[in-house]
């Protein structure tokens, strides 16, 4: 890209200007002439603009003022303009460098100008921008990368107490108790001692 080191952007706005400036000139040495008034539309925050507190508290970053039936006192200098007028039945000094000037209409003859508000300061925040970072530059935020989604593990299947449920080892029955009368049942038998009990009455006489 060819770089513009004329800088014929700067110039047109400094023509347009300068037209503004002999137009201001005119009507303070000579009047409005027919019809003419003229719309000035400023920047309240640029540099040189001075306002009274109260109407900058009010236009804290544009204002528009219209100089047709009462306005006074109008000086036109080399770089600004200052005038007198009146905000609700206030009388207030107003001082516009042509610089602060973003636009001038003259509606009797459907004339208007639109200007950057200050050419140089634009050209310093552009350069400022190239001469960041190109990471700076961007903003758009980085891509975010996507983590792939985890390999699903199989879950455990819940224990379910009324199915899965072991039954209860059964517990061995116990031997069935002898009863007392088969316990005792059996005769006790004598150890026999090998010989035979013979009773004396036998050898008695009778």
């Amino acid at each position: 890209m060819t770089v513009d080191y004329i800088r014929y952007d700067i110039l047109t706005q400094d023509a347009m200007r300068s037209v503004v400036r002999t137009v201001l000139a005119d009507a303070a040495a000579k009047g409005l002439p027919g019809e003419h008034h003229f719309f000035i539309s400023f920047d309240t925050r640029a540099e040189g603009v001075n306002l009274s507190p109260r109407i900058k508290a009010q236009y804290p970053k544009e204002m528009t003022i219209v100089l047709q039936h009462q306005f006074w006192d109008l000086v036109v200098g080399e770089d600004r303009f200052e005038v007198g007028l009146s905000f609700s039945g206030v009388a207030e000094r107003l001082t516009i460098p042509f610089r602060a000037i973003t636009g001038f209409a003259d509606p009797s003859v459907q004339f208007g100008l639109q200007f950057a508000a200050n050419v140089e300061e634009d050209q310093a925040d552009e350069e400022s921008v190239a001469e960041q970072p190109a990471e700076k530059k961007s903003a758009r935020p980085p891509a975010r990368r996507e983590r792939a989604p985890a390999p699903k593990q199989s879950l455990p299947t819940p224990a379910n107490p009324a199915t899965d449920a072991k039954p209860a080892a059964k517990s061995p029955t116990p031997p069935a108790a002898k009863s007392a009368t088969s316990a005792t049942a059996q005769p006790t038998e004598t150890p026999s001692t090998g010989g035979e009990v013979v009773r004396l009455d036998r050898f008695r006489k009778k």
